[in-house]
């Protein structure tokens, strides 16, 4: 009773699955490309919100009796926003400082200058 053959002699190729950025990005990953003489790509992290930015948008918030939630509505931005400049997490985006200078009514730079003694 033969039907044809029955069987299928084609090659079969498995791959493992490529890794996700996440795990390329991992320190073992990283090592193990670095003894193999891969080329790394390095990045400089972005600058986030300076301590003195932090203090300043907190200090004049504060002084209008605002709540993060209130100047975030001012501004049209989430509140989550206002928090995030206010706790060093953001990454200072110049659009945002304008609109929470124009609103708070002072001024407010990326990298505020050391005072001069």
């Amino acid at each position: 009773m033969n039907m044809g053959g029955g069987q299928d002699w084609d090659t079969v190729v498995i791959r493992k699955k490529k890794p996700t950025t996440a795990q390329l990005k991992d320190e073992s990953a990283v090592n193990a490309a670095r003894r193999a003489g891969v080329g790394i790509e390095t990045v400089k992290k972005d600058e986030r919100v300076s301590t003195e930015l932090k203090k300043q948008i907190t200090a004049a918030r504060t002084a209008k009796k605002l709540t993060q939630a209130q100047l975030g509505q001012l501004i049209n931005e989430k509140p989550q926003i206002i928090q995030d400049y206010e706790s060093g997490k953001a990454i200072p985006n110049p659009q945002v400082l304008s609109k929470l200078s124009r609103v708070l009514g002072v001024t407010l730079r990326k990298n505020p200058t050391p005072a001069a003694k």
